[in-house]
């Protein structure tokens, strides 16, 4: 098989795994040192490899399921600069592993994505005030059933919680700072922590003012972290630590 890019045999192997049965990763990517264009790239099944022991010496609060069976599957497509076109060179199709039925396919990491029309809907309900549950049976049941919808109720969380982390990040953060930092001059005793995810968007906020200080010092015998307050409109949940004598 030959392909005009090396984006275009990705996609034909993502294709194919959700069509098999496999998830894929991108093993390596190797780039010519003069020009710097890809000359090969190695696709594989995501069961390649064998994971590496644990370098620590306590056991595991939560210990991963194995993954990883070295499966030798893969597809190596190397560039010809004459032709200008990317060419299957080496392939092995042969798993050793049990592959998914194909009810269960769509599940696979790489098989599923929200679309920006679905993306638009999706964010539309969540506006109006519907559950992310309610509006994905919704999108299920319109869509034919949930194998045609190509993502799960955790992914249209996950969506939402990165909708809210980007808006945090660029609409509310600025001026939440500046009233914490407000609030340390009026008394210096206030105090506050953000902790941040991955991308360095703002994940979590705690703050502590100077009577939450003097009322831990009374009744700081027990402390709940309490949650139930649920969330607000934005889908952010609020919880206060509830001490008691």
């Amino acid at each position: 098989m030959r392909f005009r890019n090396s984006d275009e045999a990705w996609e034909f192997w993502v294709q194919y795994g959700g069509h098999i049965g496999f998830d894929v990763r991108n093993r390596n990517t190797i780039r010519s040192r003069i020009d710097g264009t890809i000359t090969s790239c190695r696709f594989v099944c995501s069961n390649e490899g064998i994971r590496r022991k644990s370098q620590i010496d306590h056991e595991p609060k939560r210990i991963r399921a194995e993954t990883r069976t070295n499966c030798k599957v893969r597809m190596i497509v190397s560039f010809d600069r004459v032709a200008k076109f990317f060419e299957v060179t080496e392939v092995d199709l042969e798993h050793n592993h049990l592959l998914q039925l194909p009810q269960t396919c769509h599940l696979l990491a790489l098989q599923r994505k929200i679309s920006d029309v679905q993306a638009l809907e999706i964010e539309i309900a969540n506006d109006s005030g519907i559950m992310p549950k309610a509006s994905h049976e919704v999108a299920c049941r319109r869509a034919g059933g949930k194998f045609n919808v190509g993502y799960t109720l955790t992914d249209q969380k996950n969506h939402l919680r990165t909708k809210r982390q980007r808006e945090m990040a660029y609409g509310q953060a600025g001026s939440m700072l500046k009233f914490f930092r407000d609030k340390i001059v009026e008394n210096p005793s206030f105090q506050y922590h953000l902790q941040l995810d991955c991308e360095e968007h703002i994940a979590n906020i705690l703050w502590v003012d100077a009577k939450m200080l003097l009322d831990y010092a009374h009744f700081g015998d027990v402390v709940t972290f309490d949650t139930t307050f649920g969330t607000n409109k934005e889908y952010r949940p609020f919880g206060i630590f509830l001490g008691l004598n």
